[in-house]
């Protein structure tokens, strides 16, 4: 028995190494394929520099915004508010997953384009442009990165024993005080990987970012231009300078929460 067990073992690590070597030589091939010369050299390039930041901040605001409208809604599903309609619900914020995300982008023109349900009333009763600035850009973000937040701060509030609400309603807090002081610190780090993994989303995002705001350009959208305009060596030295700057971020903030744990 236990040489089945150990051979099923080895099995598995073989299936999962293969896994890991599939990730990790593409992304580890691309960091190491540039002397540092030529990252130094794009470093000082601005037009490299300002898509690379557009997409570290943008995607972090992205993630801020995220928590703010994502988190109410998933402790509504975990609490099972919406009845009859939850399944419905859960297919909506599940939806983006499924979505092309250059048809995203396109589905988004209709609501924000200047001819779009939105973007016209602000064109026409302000003459401000939604599309093509910094705010559709965010937009676009949003829209494919929201799932994560909401599914995973879900999965913490429905962790949350229940006798603890019942015993904080009991003794007279409001369903405000027992959200803040029982579900959140409880569902801190759900929350947080959601937080990580919807920035994660939004800064790798282009099919809907390129449709809704090729200008200003993100740090993909830079890429992509480079490689159609120059050739792979430019695009894969700035590819890599982004890869770079999400792992160091990506580390450290998982560093950081299990820390805290």
């Amino acid at each position: 028995m236990k040489s089945r067990e150990k051979l099923t073992y080895i099995s598995f690590f073989i299936l999962g190494g293969i896994l890991l070597l599939f990730i990790v030589l593409p992304l580890g091939r691309l960091i190491f394929a540039h002397s540092p010369a030529i990252i130094l050299q794009e470093l000082k390039d601005k037009t490299v520099l300002v898509p690379i930041w557009n997409s570290v901040f943008l995607s972090f605001v992205t993630a801020f915004i995220a928590i703010i409208f994502g988190v109410p809604l998933a402790f509504l599903m975990a609490k099972e508010r919406f009845g009859k309609l939850e399944e419905a619900v859960e297919t909506i914020v599940d939806l983006p997953l499924a979505v092309p995300h250059t048809v995203a982008g396109i589905a988004l023109l209709f609501i924000f384009g200047r001819q779009g349900l939105l973007g016209a009333f602000f064109y026409n009763g302000f003459g401000f442009r939604i599309t093509g600035t910094r705010i559709a850009v965010v937009l676009a973000m949003l829209f494919v990165s929201l799932p994560y937040i909401v599914n995973s701060a879900r999965d913490g509030f429905k962790k949350v024993d229940i006798s603890l609400e019942k015993a904080s309603r009991s003794l007279g807090a409001s369903l405000f005080s027992t959200f803040r002081y029982i579900y959140l610190p409880l569902s801190r780090d759900e929350i947080l990987s959601g937080f990580l993994l919807t920035w994660a989303r939004a800064i790798s995002e282009f099919g809907a970012v390129i449709i809704v705001a090729y200008y200003p350009l993100t740090a993909p959208v830079k890429i992509y231009d480079a490689f159609t305009q120059y050739n792979l060596a430019v695009s894969s030295a700035i590819a890599a300078i982004l890869l770079v700057i999400c792992l160091s971020i990506f580390l450290t903030v998982r560093f950081l929460v299990r820390r805290k744990r």
